[in-house]
């Protein structure tokens, strides 16, 4: 366990240099996302708990505190490359003890952990600012304390499974879906007490979601936003088709959101590993490992799930529309595909298990050693293809504010992808007016003539701010579009500079600017 964990420290760091090296840190737009949720917790005109928002779960934004603040990580994205990474190491340890457990074999487990660490689409996203390490060292914890569980009994294994519980409700909302299933496990896998063992792992992991009702009820009034707010999966989408955009594929059809799921789970995996796990299923069951190998179905459920319900698409290239989105989800069947071909090591004779799991590694490698590049990792390609509009727009409009912006002017935006922008150019989130700073933001699209003090603004085209500034000319202030940035596959990003020849009110400066 330990040497599985320092060996992924290493191969962890070794990633976060190489992404590093080469620009790939802030490629997802969600990577941006989840620093800016950090950032803004610190460098905001209303900083607090309440930037964490509805929709993300605030572990990985939480964990990246202690570093956010350094303005070289912020700039970078390493703030968040590094409690990413450090996540990486308990979850290889977690793997390795709980393959341990499951199956009784050493090689087994190293093989487990082999497959998944060596899976250059997990590499990528434990450099980066995501959600997935840190999720799967909660997964992984709770698997782990599962199985030692089932063999001692012991109140420990419980109280373990809480924390890794709350570790994964606080980071994914599958995390949420396993605790029912866990908490039956506990009240029927015991030697003794189990109903009330049932009960004390039940309370301890119904902490975290209960928490973030808590958060949504008390910062935004209704306990369910992140679900039916506006800036949830299922708003946006419903906005989307509104607008005139065809149906998910998949949406409400079973079918479909398996062959979507499929397809992804294959590419994130490789073809070699998803077959090898498949095959494995059988030898997992053999080894008895029936509870296992039902609680590692449980992620591919709930994707499932939700790609039928409309609440999370997942698009691959093979598949129409022909594009990327969300397919690093597919990761969600990789701990049952490296867990159950790993079960096939435990299968052959004591004295060649060792050669069992180099083999087995090998060939689910094949796929990354046959073209070893990145274009052939998908997390990294859907993170490439989704960005490259992004990167243009963004690095034009960084580069024009920071010749032309002055500390203290003020900007009234968005953040999500337009953050970029002002982490680019240099300027700190508190310079800028945006929808976590309330309750200014909403005086501002009421009354834009009493509360629009800023002497800068950026939209998107068509977006709250632009239409806020259109309503703003009407009756003062005036803005004029100074900038107007379009690219291939981008919105239209404009930038506004206040028009201090029509305002007597240009001196009036909100009380966060600094002298």
């Amino acid at each position: 366990m330990i040497l599985a964990g320092f060996a992924a420290a290493l191969l962890g760091a070794l990633a976060i240099w190489w992404n590093l090296g080469h620009g790939y840190i802030l490629y997802y737009g969600d990577a941006q996302a989840h620093l800016v949720n950090a950032r803004r917790m610190v460098d905001s005109r209303t900083p607090g708990l309440d930037q964490l928002g509805t929709v993300w779960l605030p572990l990985p934004h939480l964990l990246m505190l202690p570093f956010i603040k350094v303005e070289g990580w912020w700039r970078t994205g390493l703030a968040g490359s590094i409690p990413s990474g450090a996540c990486f190491v308990p979850a290889a340890a977690f793997l390795y003890a709980a393959v341990r457990r499951i199956v009784d074999s050493r090689a087994a487990a190293a093989a487990a952990v082999l497959m998944f660490a060596l899976n250059p689409n997990v590499l990528y996203l434990q450099s980066i600012p995501m959600t997935e390490s840190c999720y799967f060292a909660g997964f992984f914890a709770l698997l782990y304390a599962m199985a030692w569980y089932a063999q001692s009994g012991s109140v420990w294994a419980v109280l373990l499974a809480g924390a890794a519980s709350n570790a994964a409700s606080l980071t994914r909302y599958e995390g949420w879906f396993l605790i029912p299933f866990a908490t039956l496990f506990f009240a029927l896998a015991g030697k003794r007490r189990r109903i009330l063992m049932g009960v004390v792992f039940g309370g301890l992991a119904s902490a975290a979601p209960l928490a973030w009702l808590a958060h949504n009820w008390w910062y935004y009034g209704d306990a369910l936003a992140f679900y039916r707010g506006p800036y949830s999966a299922m708003a946006i989408y419903r906005r989307a088709l509104d607008a005139g955009m065809d149906k998910y594929p998949g949406d409400h059809d079973w079918g479909k959101a398996w062959g979507q799921f499929r397809a992804a789970a294959q590419l994130c995996a490789g073809g070699a590993l998803a077959v090898l796990g498949v095959a494995g299923i059988a030898a997992a069951l053999w080894k008895r490992a029936f509870w296992a190998v039902g609680f590692l179905v449980l992620p591919v459920v709930f994707y499932m799930w939700s790609i039928y319900s409309s609440g999370t698409p997942i698009f691959v290239p093979e598949l129409w529309p022909h594009s990327y989105y969300n397919t690093r989800y597919g990761l969600a069947a990789l701990p049952l595909l490296v867990i159950c071909a790993a079960a096939l090591a435990a299968l052959v004779p004591p004295g060649i298990r060792g050669v069992a799991a180099v083999l087995l590694a090998g060939v689910a490698a094949i796929p990354w050693i046959a073209y070893p590049r990145a274009e052939s990792w998908i997390c990294w390609k859907e993170s490439q293809v989704n960005s490259e509009a992004r990167r243009q727009w963004t690095a034009e409009a960084a580069a024009y504010l920071k010749a032309n912006y002055r500390r203290g002017e003020g900007i009234y935006s968005s953040l999500g992808d337009l953050a970029g922008i002002y982490r680019e150019a240099g300027i700190p989130l508190r310079e800028v007016l945006q929808e976590g700073n309330n309750p200014h933001w909403d005086a501002v699209k009421q009354r834009p003539d009493l509360f629009l003090w800023e002497n800068w603004a950026v939209a998107i085209s068509g977006d709250d701010v632009s239409t806020t500034l259109v309503k703003s000319g009407r009756r003062g202030p005036r803005y004029v579009c100074v900038k107007m940035i379009t690219v291939k596959g981008g919105p239209a990003i404009e930038i506004y500079r206040r028009d201090s020849e029509t305002d007597e009110n240009t001196l009036h400066q909100g009380a966060w600017r600094k002298e």
